[in-house]
């Protein structure tokens, strides 16, 4: 396994819509899915969608690799191939987010509160997720990578925008 470059903001391959595997292709997306894994635990981020890889794939794993099943914070490992999302709710949800491709920066995003996405597991067999709280926001912020969307554009109020530390120290839940 690699750990692998992540683009930033800025660099075209971010602004590209992603095309999809088609089934002869994924057993040799494999070594990427794995290197992709290993890129997200060491850059310490919660997904990563290829093209933050330089691949404008429709691909993108999220989770946690080594995540407790007992512990519902913890969100599992999961890769997702040619994903899909349909909105469960009209209702929207502000909250703070971050990208490692928009390194120590942070800005409040209104996402829906509940979704439902379609996607191929990595062996490419279908499946679907309902998802709400933080998951749908990750589930949200990885596939709009992959149709070239950066978390700033989603955003309605610019003046929500901090550095990391910043937030830390002032917006964070239990920030003195």
């Amino acid at each position: 396994m690699a750990i692998l470059k992540v683009s930033r903001m800025g660099h075209p391959v971010l602004r590209q819509k992603t095309k999809p595997l088609a089934p002869d292709q994924i057993p040799g997306v494999q070594q990427l899915i794995d290197d992709m894994v290993e890129t997200m635990a060491d850059y310490e981020g919660v997904g990563l969608a290829a093209p933050q890889v330089f691949q404008p794939l429709r691909l993108t794993v999220l989770g946690y690799p080594d995540a407790d099943p007992e512990n519902p914070e913890d969100l599992p490992l999961t890769v997702l191939i040619n994903p899909e999302w349909v909105s469960l709710s009209e209702e929207k949800e502000l909250g703070y987010e971050g990208c490692l491709s928009i390194p120590d920066i942070r800005g409040q995003v209104p996402r829906s509160t509940r979704v439902e996405v379609r996607a191929l597991d990595r062996e490419g067999k279908p499946f679907s997720l309902r998802a709400e709280g933080f998951l749908a926001r990750v589930l949200q912020h990885e596939i709009d990578h992959l149709d070239g969307i950066l978390f700033p554009d989603r955003m309605e109020d610019f003046s929500t925008l901090t550095f990391l530390e910043e937030y830390y120290r002032y917006w964070h839940k239990g920030a003195s």
